[in-house]
């Protein structure tokens, strides 16, 4: 039977399994448990009375979560934290009195969503390494093969497929070079209390000012994290929220750019993304080869983009030490962005391995330009033979506009080198011209800066993150 509750599509259709869960009530509430585990140990640690007994009693109970009992629980008192406190405490009898001692919701709320993205930061960065190996991959392969380039999207001085590729590649650097810092920035919030003042703490630990930092950090190493946020209001600034959205965002950018290229490119038949055999392209015209995952790459990246606001706007309106109005539209944007860059991640990475470059449309369209991008060299070449500059210009000139009108009024192929092979001035027959049209003297710098970028930038980075690549994407559907 179908279902008949809505369902978003970042719950379904287009995320990995591995993103899903990070954001599930699974994960929240078994870190929940985590944290009070965290908590009560440090506290007794720091001398309070807390037994070890009660702390094994409550690791023994953090996997098995009583749902059905935390959910019937939060009808009647309308608090989700106190409802799995509750919940806890009668899985822990023992240890019943001294969960969640000293402490406020956003002890584990606000910690968890701060566990929750870092482990988020550490999925997408695994991805996005993985996407950068594939792509230089393919800007590796084709690093000297001859391409048209493109200012305004007119036709402009040549470069090659593969450093095209490098300038996607450079922008999933910036992205990754962003993420890491952030990663590395990112702490706990810690045990702050009501307005962040740990004035309940200070009063559990008889005024003793170094037991409460040293909760902070104890807090924070068994929880994996180098340390606290020194101070806070209630909530761990929201800004933090706005710096990780910033970062799926930049990534977002990066990715919806090199969509339109592969869009752009496919239009021309120069480059396609992967098309499965028995995959239809359109419901009405059965020859389209629709480029079905770039267009998906790039709507996922406008939402991450424009979602990326939302924290943003809530950092901004908090008031004082703390208002409510982050909490719901929190818990949709952060992981409605994580969830929609984990899918553009996984696009990225099945585009990236399975391009199909078709050299010989490439090539056609790189000679129908040529003679244009050439002329220069052919001017030169006639000075360099006696002849006079500015007099040679004014001729490229009219022979120039002549054989563009011959290409875009009457649709005939560019006769440019004919033109100049005829006119006496320049003294050069259409065989030393041809010569003259070899694609690789026009690319300038463009395959050894691909070699350069790749030996210098990018094998670094996949050298230091060796162990994390090879992984395959799943698109969905």
């Amino acid at each position: 039977m179908q279902e008949t509750n809505y369902t978003s599509p970042l719950s379904e259709r287009y995320p990995s399994a591995e993103m899903k869960y990070l954001f599930s009530p699974e994960m929240k509430f078994r870190t929940w448990r985590k944290l009070w585990v965290a908590l009560a140990e440090s506290e007794m640690e720091l001398g309070l009375d807390i037994t070890q007994s009660q702390i094994d009693e409550l690791k023994s109970q953090i996997d098995n979560i009583n749902y059905d009992v935390a959910k019937e629980r939060e009808k009647i008192v309308r608090h989700d934290v106190m409802s799995h406190v509750y919940a806890y405490g009668l899985q822990c009898p023992n240890a019943k009195g001294i969960i969640h001692l000293g402490a406020t919701s956003c002890y584990v709320g606000d910690n968890t969503d701060m566990i929750i993205m870092s482990e988020g930061l550490k999925l997408i960065r695994k991805k996005l390494i993985n996407t950068i190996a594939k792509l230089a991959e393919f800007a590796d392969e084709y690093k000297a093969m001859p391409t048209l380039g493109f200012t305004h999207y007119q036709a402009a001085q040549p470069t090659t497929v593969g450093k095209r590729a490098s300038l996607w590649l450079n922008d999933l650097v910036l992205d990754l070079e962003d993420l890491d810092y952030v990663l590395g920035s990112l702490k706990l919030l810690g045990s702050k209390g009501t307005t962040g003042t740990q004035a309940s703490f200070l009063e559990l630990f008889s005024g003793d000012h170094e037991k409460c930092k040293k909760l902070d950090k104890l807090i924070a190493e068994k929880m994996g994290f180098s340390d606290c946020y020194p101070v806070s209001g209630q909530t761990y600034s929201r800004k933090l929220d706005s710096r990780v959205l910033n970062v799926l965002a930049g990534i977002a950018q990066s990715a919806h750019k090199f969509s339109n290229d592969i869009r752009l490119l496919q239009h021309m038949k120069e480059v396609e993304e992967p098309f499965e055999k028995n995959q239809i392209g359109s419901s009405a015209m059965a020859y389209k080869r629709n480029p079905m995952r770039s267009e998906r790459m790039a709507s996922l990246a406008n939402y991450v983009m424009s979602t990326s606001m939302n924290p943003q706007i809530t950092a901004a309106t908090q008031w004082f030490e703390r208002t409510l109005d982050d909490s719901a539209n929190k818990r949709i944007s952060v992981s409605e962005a994580f969830l929609a860059t984990d899918s553009i991640l996984e696009l990225y990475i099945n585009i990236s391995d399975g391009l199909v470059v078709y050299p010989q449309v490439i090539k056609s369209h790189l000679m129908a330009e040529l003679p244009f991008m050439a002329s220069e060299n052919i001017m030169m070449d006639a000075v360099k033979a006696g002849g006079d500059r500015q007099e040679l210009h004014e001729r490229i000139r009219v022979h120039s506009m002549a054989a563009a009108k011959v290409v875009k009024e009457e649709g005939k192929p560019n006769d440019l080198l004919d033109r100049i092979a005829a006119d006496p001035l320049f003294n050069i027959t259409k065989e030393a011209l041809q010569k003259v049209l070899k694609p690789e003297n026009y690319i300038g710098r463009a395959d050894v800066q691909t070699e350069e970028f790749l030996d210098g930038v990018i094998k670094p980075i996949l050298s230091a993150n060796a162990d994390i690549i090879g992984m395959e994407a799943k698109i969905n559907i």
